[in-house]
C-alpha cells in the first residue's frame, strides 16, 4: 500500500469527532482487550434504555450459541421512538421520504411513533402476538419503517424480503419462518414504473407451504388495481386508521429474536440469519455514533433498501436509536436522470451519505458522459462524511468519490461487514483513521478480527489468508433459523475447533499499517452490486427450466459496474445453439432465473457447451470455469480433465 496515496482526515473533522484521534481509538481498543465484557457492558448501559437492567454480560457456556445481556429486558421500538420523544425530540424530523417521482413527505418522531403504534395495534387486532413471525414485502417508504418498528413494538419477529425477489423466493421464506402475516403494498415504483408486490404475494401463497399465513395487510402505494382475498386480505389503512396511536411496548429479553433476514449460502437454500434485540440494537447504535460520527443536526442518508441488512441497521434502527434525521428514498439512482443522488443531497442538505460502490461506478460513467449530471453541477457543500458499503470499492472509484462528491474534504468510511455481523466490523473511524483507497483499514473497537491460515494460525502481515473474528460480539448472528447444525458448519467450522467466527472472505493486512483489504469470497457465494447470492441457488434456478436445461454451473467474474458478474455455463437437452438462436435461448433462461429468484440473479453471460469441464470422477472443475469467465488463458493443470476439448468450445461461443 506504500505506493498509494494516504488521505488524512482534516484537523477540523478530528476535533469535532465522536472518536477523536488515533490515541482515543487505541484507548478504546485497549479497554476492550483488557476488559472485554466491561467494555461492551459500558456501551450497552450508555446507549440503550433497559426496562430490566442486565446483570450478565456474555454467556459462553453453550458456544458458539453465545448470549449477551440475556437477563436484561428492553424494547427496540421504545429505544428508537419513545425515548427520543421523552428527551424532547417529538417535533424533530425523523424521516424525510422522497418518492420515485420526487414528492417529499416528512415524519417527526411523534408522527412516526403514532403510525408505528397504529400498525402495532392493527397487527394485534388480527391476532399477531409476541414470538410470531411477520413477513414484510414492501416498497421503500415511511410505512416500511413503521411496519418493522411495529413488529418490534409487540415482540413479533419481522422478516423483510427485498421487493425485487420472486414469488418463489418469497414462498420459500414464508415457509421457513412460519410467518402468520404478511405486510405488503399494492405496488412499488422504481424508475417511473409501477411494479407488482401484492400480486407476487398472491402468487407466492398459491405455491404451497404457506398455510401459516392468516392475514395479508396491504399498504396503498399507487392505488393500483389488485385482487383482495376475503377473510385474508385487508387494506392496512382501513385497519390501522381506527386504532389508537398509543401502544405499550412489549418488553422482551435481550436475546429475543428481533428479526430474521435471509442471505444466500453456498448451497441452494437461503439461510435465515437470526438477530437478537439487545446486542443487535447496541451495535446498530454504536456504529452509527462512531463510524458515521452522527450529530444532532446531521441529515443522514443510507441509500440501501430495507430488504437488505444495511437498510435494517442504518435506516430502521441505528439512526433512530440516536435520535437522528434520515432520508428514505424510493427509486433508482439514475431516474429521472443520473443526477438524482446529487440533487437529493443538494435539496435535503444531506451531511452524511452512505451508498454502494456499484452505484458510484455507474454514476461515474454517467457523469463523465454528461456534465449536467456530474456532481460538480450541484451544491454538495452540506456533505461532511461519505460511506461505502456492500463490497470492496476499487481505488479509482474511491478517489473519484472523494474528489468529486466529497470535494476532497469529506472522510470516506469504507465499511466491511455482513448480514451475519449486524453492523460494521472493519472500518475507518472518520476522526481517527488515515484512509487508503480500497482498504477497509482497521477493526471497529471491540472487534477482534484476524487473518489466519486453514488451520487457524495467524498469518503474518503481507500474506493473505482467511478472515476470522476471534471473540463473539454483541450483534453477531445467533443461529440459522431452524438449522443450528448449518450455523455451526457455516460459521464455526471444525478446522478452527469452533473457536473463530468464519467470515467467508479472504483478506490480507498491510505489512506496515496493518490495514485490512478484503480479497473476495472463499466459498461459492457471489457478490453482485453488494447483494450476496449462492451459485447453487442460481444453478438450481437454471436447471429448473426442465424443458431446456440438462446441467448448469455458475461462477463469478470481475465487472466494472457491479463488482462481480454472474457467468453461467449451460448444457442443454438439445444440440448446442449458436448465433441468434443462442441469444434467444439465453434470454429465455435469464428471464426464467429472474422469475425464480429475482432480476438481480440474472446471469450477465450465458455460454453453451455440449458438456462441462469435469474430472474423470465427474466433478466440475470450477477453477477452470472461473478462468474461462474472465477470458483468461488456461494455465492450470488439466491432466485430470476428462474432456479437455470442451474448454475450447466454452471459450469460443460467447
Amino acid at each position: 500500500m506504500s505506493d498509494i496515496t494516504i488521505h488524512q482526515p482534516s484537523a477540523e473533522f478530528v476535533k469535532q469527532a465522536n472518536v477523536s484521534g488515533m490515541a482515543a481509538y487505541e484507548a478504546l481498543c485497549k479497554k476492550a482487550e483488557t476488559d472485554y465484557e466491561g467494555f461492551w457492558a459500558e456501551q450497552a448501559r450508555e446507549l440503550l434504555s433497559w426496562k430490566t437492567p442486565f446483570t450478565k454480560v456474555l454467556d459462553e457456556s453453550n458456544a458458539p450459541f453465545f448470549k449477551w445481556f440475556e437477563d436484561g429486558t428492553l424494547n427496540a421500538s421504545y429505544n428508537c421512538l419513545d425515548r427520543n420523544i421523552e428527551k424532547g425530540l417529538g417535533d424533530k424530523t425523523a424521516i424525510i421520504f422522497e418518492a420515485d417521482g420526487g414528492e417529499v413527505t416528512k415524519a417527526t418522531y411523534s408522527q412516526l411513533l403514532a403510525k408505528t403504534c397504529q400498525y402495532a395495534n392493527a397487527l394485534k387486532s388480527v391476532g399477531v402476538k409476541k414470538g410470531d413471525r411477520v413477513m414484510i414485502y414492501i416498497s421503500m417508504s415511511i410505512e416500511g419503517v413503521a411496519a418493522m418498528q411495529a413488529c418490534a413494538r409487540i415482540g413479533a419477529t419481522h422478516s423483510v424480503v427485498f421487493g425485487g425477489f420472486s414469488a418463489q423466493s418469497l414462498r420459500d421464506r414464508v415457509e421457513d419462518t412460519g410467518a402468520v402475516a404478511i405486510i405488503t403494498a399494492d405496488q412499488q415504483v422504481r424508475g417511473g414504473k409501477h411494479l407488482p408486490l401484492k400480486a407476487i404475494v398472491d402468487e407466492a401463497l398459491t405455491l404451497g407451504g404457506c398455510d401459516s399465513v392468516k392475514n395479508v395487510l396491504v399498504v396503498n402505494r399507487t392505488g393500483g388495481d389488485i385482487a383482495m382475498t376475503a377473510g385474508r386480505d385487508q387494506w392496512m389503512a382501513d385497519l390501522a386508521d381506527k386504532q389508537a396511536t398509543t401502544c405499550e411496548p412489549e418488553w422482551v429479553g435481550a436475546e429475543h429474536p428481533l428479526f430474521l433476514l435471509y442471505t444466500s449460502g453456498s448451497t441452494g437454500k437461503p439461510k435465515g440469519v437470526q438477530h437478537s434485540t439487545g446486542g443487535y440494537l447496541l451495535h446498530a447504535a454504536l456504529t452509527t455514533k462512531w463510524t458515521f460520527d452522527l450529530k444532532d443536526n446531521d441529515v443522514f442518508w443510507c441509500t440501501a433498501d430495507i430488504g437488505w441488512v444495511t437498510g435494517h441497521t442504518y435506516i430502521t434502527y441505528g439512526p433512530l436509536a440516536l435520535g437522528g434525521t434520515e432520508i428514505v428514498f424510493e427509486g433508482v439512482p439514475t431516474y429521472p436522470d443520473a443526477g438524482r443522488f446529487w440533487k437529493m443531497i443538494q435539496d435535503h442538505k444531506v451531511s452524511i451519505f452512505y451508498t454502494a460502490p456499484t452505484a458510484i461506478r455507474s454514476l461515474i460513467k454517467a457523469a463523465e458522459a454528461n456534465d449536467a449530471v456530474h456532481p460538480k453541477s450541484y451544491d454538495l457543500s452540506s456533505l461532511r462524511l461519505l460511506g461505502s458499503v456492500g463490497e470492496p470499492i476499487n481505488p479509482a472509484a474511491w478517489e473519484w468519490y472523494y474528489k468529486h462528491v466529497g470535494g476532497s474534504r469529506c472522510p470516506i468510511v469504507d465499511t466491511f461487514w455482513q448480514t451475519e455481523t449486524g453492523g460494521h466490523m472493519i472500518t475507518p473511524l472518520p476522526g481517527v483513521t488515515p484512509m487508503v483507497p480500497g482498504s477497509c483499514t482497521l477493526p471497529f473497537p471491540g472487534i477482534q478480527a484476524a487473518v489466519v491460515d486453514e488451520a487457524g494460525h495467524d498469518m503474518p502481515n503481507g500474506q493473505g489468508g482467511i478472515l476470522v473474528v476471534k471473540r463473539p460480539w454483541p450483534s453477531m448472528i445467533r443461529t440459522i433459523w431452524n438449522d443450528p447444525e448449518r450455523f455451526i458448519k457455516s460459521y464455526y467450522p471444525e478446522e478452527f475447533k469452533g473457536k473463530y467466527y468464519l467470515a467467508g472472505d479472504g483478506a490480507i493486512r498491510d505489512e506496515k499499517t496493518g490495514y485490512f483489504t478484503i480479497t473476495g469470497r472463499i466459498d461459492d457465494v457471489l457478490n453482485v452490486s453488494g447483494h450476496r447470492m449462492g451459485t447453487m441457488e442460481i444453478e438450481s434456478a437454471l436447471v429448473s427450466c426442465t424443458e431446456l436445461v440438462a446441467e448448469a454451473a455458475v461462477v463469478g467474474r470481475p465487472d466494472d459496474t457491479t463488482g462481480e458478474a454472474i457467468c453461467a455455463f449451460v448444457v442443454l437437452k438439445r444440440s448446442r445453439p449458436t448465433g441468434d438462436e443462442a441469444k434467444a435461448i439465453a434470454k429465455i433462461l435469464r428471464d426464467h432465473v429472474g422469475k425464480e429468484i429475482g432480476p438481480i440473479a440474472k446471469p450477465k453471460d450465458i455460454r453453451f457447451g455440449d458438456n462441462l469441464p469435469k474430472t474423470r470422477s465427474g466433478k466440475i472443475m470450477r477453477r477452470l470455469l472461473r478462468s474461462l469467465a474472465k477470458n483468461e488463458a488456461i494455465t492450470q493443470d488439466t491432466s485430470t480433465l476428462e474432456n479437455p476439448a470442451i474448454l475450447d468450445q466454452l471459450t469460443d461461443n460467447h
